[in-house]
């Protein structure tokens, strides 16, 4: 059936609605962390100063500042700030699971994962960094990838129960953000980070959860069911399983750790009730310094 004009517009509109809401979300808590962006501070070409450095028997008499120099007995060399363009790959798990939230005044998993996703992507872009976002935007830098990336993050139907990655090839020798809660089949996630390590990508695993995930509070009689409705279990004393339930995903947990300790990524645990400026600080601290490896 072909649609009208007018059907178009309203389906359209509908799916941007969210857009502004979501990017001005975003500005807010990368201004908040970081009010302007500011480059990766270690030697390497470029325009900005860096530092001076005293000159060595390997350094050209072209690079030596003579200026700075003559008010030594030493001379030194004008280092400039590297400025070199980063490429940054994000994955936001936009599955049925991500959809929880364990109490009305706290927003679900997929929302925070999404503004932590973007926030981080305004940073970067103001760095003159690319991003791209898994998996079919590829990387690129300014401002003008900032309304796709948000379109792709609020648009992209949640089917599967549990996300992973999908298997990808990311650009050698970039970095990597996957922010998830990591509790469906690890298989995928696994195969994809230790891909991307032998490609020399660095990253960082974000797990994202409710609180109510953690603390399993659930007493008595109590039906659980996945967010697909695919999963279902009915006890009648709910506080058995509290004991097995945190043992499990404190094994989760320690499989993430493990991970990223094989690959040389790293690993945050948030949950939705922490402020959002502390993980996106973590994020940008992190992206930083591995950067400047």
């Amino acid at each position: 059936m072909t649609s009208t004009p007018a059907q178009l517009r309203t389906t359209a509109e509908g799916l941007a609605a969210p857009l502004p809401a979501l990017l001005a979300q975003a500005e807010h808590l990368a201004a908040s962390v970081l009010p302007g962006a500011h480059g990766r501070k270690r030697a390497g070409q470029g325009d900005e100063f860096w530092q001076y450095r005293q000159a060595t028997s390997s350094d050209w008499g072209a690079r030596i500042d003579w200026r700075r120099s003559g008010r030594a007995d030493v001379h030194f060399v004008r280092e400039t700030e590297w400025q070199a363009a980063q490429a940054v790959t994000l994955w936001v798990d936009q599955s049925q699971a991500m959809q929880f939230s364990g109490h009305k005044t706290r927003g679900s998993k997929a929302e925070r994962a999404r503004l932590l996703g973007l926030a981080l992507a305004v940073v970067l872009l103001k760095g003159g960094e690319r991003v791209g976002l898994l998996p079919d935007l590829p990387a690129r830098s300014g401002r003008a990838q900032l309304d796709p990336l948000a379109m792709t993050l609020i648009n992209t139907p949640a089917r599967d129960d549990y996300g992973s990655p999908a298997p990808c090839v990311l650009p050698a020798h970039s970095q990597a953000v996957f922010l998830s809660d990591f509790l469906g089949d690890p298989k995928d996630l696994t195969e994809t980070v230790g891909r991307a390590a032998d490609r020399g990508v660095r990253g960082a695993l974000v797990q994202v959860l409710d609180p109510a995930e953690e603390e399993f509070p659930y007493q008595g009689r109590s039906i659980f069911e996945s967010m697909a409705g695919a999963l279902r279990h009915e006890t009648l004393r709910a506080n058995d399983l509290q004991a097995r339930y945190r043992a499990r995903l404190a094994e989760r947990r320690d499989m993430l750790a493990n991970l990223a300790r094989a690959t040389g990524w790293q690993v945050l645990l948030h949950h939705t009730e922490q402020p959002a400026a502390t993980a996106l600080m973590w994020l940008w601290q992190g992206l930083d310094a591995r950067g400047a490896r």
